[in-house]
């Protein structure tokens, strides 16, 4: 298990039952990356990736 899955585990737990739209989620990241701007690059590529998930493959 990777270190970041207790995050996702608690994060699992604790809201799973619920359901958010992107929007909501687009400003989650955004109060994030305004309160802990060395994370920007990682939440762009992170948010990229979900935005890109259903494009198919060039490989």
């Amino acid at each position: 298990m990777y270190f970041t899955d207790r995050g996702i585990e608690e994060l699992v737990e604790r809201r799973g039952e619920e359901q958010v739209s992107v929007e909501w989620l687009g400003e989650r990241l955004r109060d994030f990356v305004d309160l802990n701007p060395e994370f920007e690059t990682p939440i762009e590529r992170f948010a990229t990736w979900l935005a890109r998930l259903d494009d198919e493959d060039d490989d």
